[in-house]
């Protein structure tokens, strides 16, 4: 980890490139309901490299009649073990790239299954951790996991409504002219500039900016990922007192939320309030963090000065 303590500007850069800041995730698990019409499609499976896929089964499997097309020198061997078919990719693969799975239950029905990766242009390119397969859609457990399913929707729809609420602001809008770079349409003027390099090829170009008022404080990234084949995506970014930890709002906009290998670019902007920096105590130090999509290690963080307002 590299620090750089910029007494002027008070500020305090960092980045960090492993291990630190990584913050717990609950397992990426959806429930699939089987078509009972002779002329179903084979369903979607997303693995991601490195990371075991379960698929659970209301039945026993048949391991000599479960079996994968194509999987040599790119997955562990397929493994069947009562009601559970495991799977683990060697490394990452393509959205283009598509294996048969035929998973064959002790009935002898078989199910079959597409093994794939999910398109790097969906908001969540994660795998399946877990896939809950059920056959009959009126049983007890399926219709349970419907409901749960049912709930799940109402609840992220009902976040999707509150965020676009929240995002009708102008620091939004300040947040979207910063990432066009359109900084002279803003009362904005920079404070710093500095380049960190990760040891993974991710360059953080950091703009720090406040206000002509001094009312409004604003921090760009400009992301470009030099890493010859791994992608790079944001899963999110925090505003919190250094202190306490207690989260403070913000304003967030992003040209883009995953970047491909070999030199692909874009930009985040944050803009906060300085009404961000209060606490009952007085004018406290506030750390805006950015977390990678996929493991959630914190990647860059910026720790900002009250003094940076005044």
């Amino acid at each position: 980890m590299w620090k750089v303590l910029l007494r002027r500007s008070a500020l305090l850069l960092g980045l960090v490139a492993f291990g630190a800041g990584a913050r717990e995730r609950e397992p990426n698990e959806r429930n699939l309901y089987l078509s009972d019409h002779p002329s179903r499609e084979a369903s979607d499976v997303y693995v991601v490299g490195g990371i075991v896929t379960v698929l659970r089964f209301e039945q026993l499997c048949d391991p000599a009649r479960t079996k994968m097309l194509g999987w040599e020198g790119r997955f562990e061997p397929v493994v069947c073990a009562g009601k559970r078919v495991f799977l683990e990719p060697l490394h990452d693969i393509e959205p283009e790239d598509r294996f048969l799975l035929l998973v064959t239950l002790a009935d002898g029905t078989e199910v079959p299954f597409t093994v794939t990766s999910r398109q790097e242009t969906t908001d969540d390119r994660t795998g399946d951790q877990q896939v809950n397969v059920f056959r009959d859609r009126e049983s007890s457990k399926a219709v349970l996991a419907s409901l749960h399913d049912s709930l799940g929707r109402e609840r992220k729809l009902a976040e999707e409504v509150e965020r676009y609420r929240k995002e009708d602001s102008v620091d939004h809008a300040l947040a979207a002219l910063l990432v066009k770079g359109a900084e002279k349409m803003t009362p904005f003027r920079p404070r710093l500039l500095k380049l960190f390099k990760s040891p993974d090829g991710v360059e953080f170009l950091i703009s720090v900016l406040t206000s002509k008022n001094r009312d409004k404080a604003a921090v760009v990234f400009t992301v470009t990922n030099n890493s010859p084949a791994e992608s790079w995506g944001l899963m999110e970014a925090r505003l919190v007192s250094e202190a306490s930890w207690e989260r403070r709002p913000f304003a967030l906009r992003a040209s883009r939320m995953h970047w491909g290998p070999g030199g692909e670019s874009g930009r985040i902007a944050v803009v906060m309030d300085a009404n961000a920096f209060n606490s009952k105590d007085g004018l406290e130090r506030l750390v805006l963090e950015l977390f990678r999509e996929g493991d959630g290690l914190r990647q860059a963080y910026v720790l900002l000065e009250p003094q940076l307002l005044r």
